[in-house]
């Protein structure tokens, strides 16, 4: 999908983090088992800057060359453009977020689209349960479409009121609150809509399948 929008990869993939991650998984490491206090998780540690976490690969997507292509189990296949995507309602967001390697941030403002926005044009067929989000780095996660379905899910394009740095997933990416933010993929280029869940490319890795931060469900 990269190549066909033009997009350049610069980097390549850090297998040392990876074998790391993987054998965190095994270990459980940073597990507590306690329970969270107000709105912190278990096991978090709040945070005021915003950290960098990726493969080691950041695609340069430039806006003109960026899609967003919901398909698969959907009544209307969409293949949107920057202008296109900007052009659909574009909403406000404020939420915390919390990654699986323990820090959190609070109030993080966000503007984009919101999913349910982009569920109505797409139209979900009623066999479909589940969405993978696919990057242009080749990273892919999953959720289920009840999930994604929340009201405070979106495609964002801001953050902090600018535009999203290529660093933290620009030009556009998933927000889903509810998760550790491993589910909120970066580079963000297909949604598929699919009847059966495929996991993506941490749950095949150790990772929780669903990660429930307040569950801490770091690891499956």
């Amino acid at each position: 999908m990269a190549e066909e929008d033009g997009v350049r990869l610069e980097g390549e993939v850090r297998e040392k983090l990876l074998r790391s991650k993987e054998q965190w998984a095994r270990e459980g490491r940073l597990l507590t088992g306690t329970t969270g206090a107000d709105r912190l998780p278990p096991g978090q540690r709040l945070v005021t800057d915003f950290p960098v976490l990726d493969l080691g690969v950041q695609p340069e997507v430039k806006p003109e060359r960026w899609r967003l292509r919901l398909e698969g189990l959907v009544e209307n296949r969409l293949a949107l453009n920057w202008d296109a995507f900007m052009a659909l309602r574009q909403r406000d967001f404020v939420n915390d977020i919390h990654c699986v390697t323990a820090w959190s941030r609070y109030d993080n403002t966000w503007r984009g689209v919101a999913s349910r926005d982009l569920l109505e044009l797409a139209k979900p067929k009623p066999e479909a349960r589940f969405v993978v989000f696919h990057s242009y780095d080749g990273y892919t996660t999953n959720v289920s479409l009840d999930s994604f379905a929340d009201e405070n899910v979106l495609v964002a394009h801001s953050w902090a009121g600018k535009p999203l740095d290529r660093v933290h997933g620009g030009p556009a990416r998933i927000v889903i609150p509810r998760y550790y933010f491993w589910k909120s993929a970066k580079w963000v280029t297909r949604i598929e809509f699919l009847a059966e869940d495929r996991p993506g490319f941490w749950e095949v890795r150790g990772y929780h399948n669903n990660a429930d931060p307040w569950l801490e469900e770091r690891y499956g």
